[in-house]
């Protein structure tokens, strides 16, 4: 326990000097055209990525890289800890989030998030979040841009399963596009809320793609529900002993 807590200490002298740095660097992106400015925001997550594997030993692989379409398309993952939000921005396409409005609102990461095009909402909005986040990802997809959501709608730690909310499915059967569902083990090493950042190695799987015209968003979510949590646990630990 000493050593990676010692691991985690050191991480975090260089995490926030860097996520400091960038968000004053975020806000100078503002005059540059939205790509230009998440290829310029991203690199931190690239340095914390680099960070939090050369100090901790937090690496990860990916399976299934050929089921992402050649279309920009809704990514529904799986969400167990912070990793998982950085990651994503070096193992997919540029990309946007489906995000509570309030995360805008953190010093400094919230600064650099703004600056990358995110459809904010307020999800006690209900039905007027949902219309937000059509036409918002209407204009986003069309730009280019994937979007990832994340249909349990917070952080569930290891061996345990949120409600899959049908928004996200009932938004890409309402655009006709394809739904990515993606299943990880990362919470097995960087916890939610957790300082302590375990050596391993976290495995993200990219599922088949599932297209989403023409389909009931009820049974399209209870596909990606099945698929992701059988993916999940048949990952298991990234752990290791």
């Amino acid at each position: 326990m000493i050593i990676p807590l010692l691991r985690s200490v050191l991480f975090e002298c260089v995490r926030f000097p860097l996520t400091v740095t960038f968000s004053f660097i975020a806000l100078l992106t503002f005059p540059f055209k939205p790509l230009t400015r998440y290829r310029i925001i991203t690199r931190w997550s690239y340095l914390i990525m680099l960070s939090v594997s050369a100090i901790c030993g937090v690496r990860y692989r990916v399976i299934g890289s050929d089921n992402l379409p050649s279309e920009p398309s809704i990514i529904l993952s799986k969400h167990q800890s912070a990793w998982e939000t950085l990651a994503y921005q070096a193992i997919f396409p540029p990309q946007v989030w489906v995000l509570k409005k309030s995360l805008l609102k953190i010093p400094f990461f919230g600064w650099g998030l703004a600056m990358m095009s995110p459809i904010a909402i307020d999800r006690s909005a209900g039905v007027r979040a949902l219309r937000q986040t059509l036409e918002q990802g209407r204009e986003r997809l069309a730009a280019g841009w994937w979007i990832v959501m994340f249909p349990e709608g917070t952080r569930i730690p290891p061996g345990q399963r949120g409600r899959y909310h049908v928004g996200g499915a009932w938004i890409a059967a309402q655009m006709g596009a394809k739904i990515v569902p993606v299943a990880h083990n990362a919470g097995t090493v960087w916890g939610r809320d957790a300082f302590i950042k375990y050596p391993g190695t976290i495995t993200v799987s990219i599922g088949p793609a599932l297209d989403a015209t023409g389909r009931k968003p009820e049974q399209l979510i209870k596909e990606v529900e099945h698929w992701v949590e059988q993916e999940v646990e048949r990952l298991g630990s990234a752990r290791h002993s």
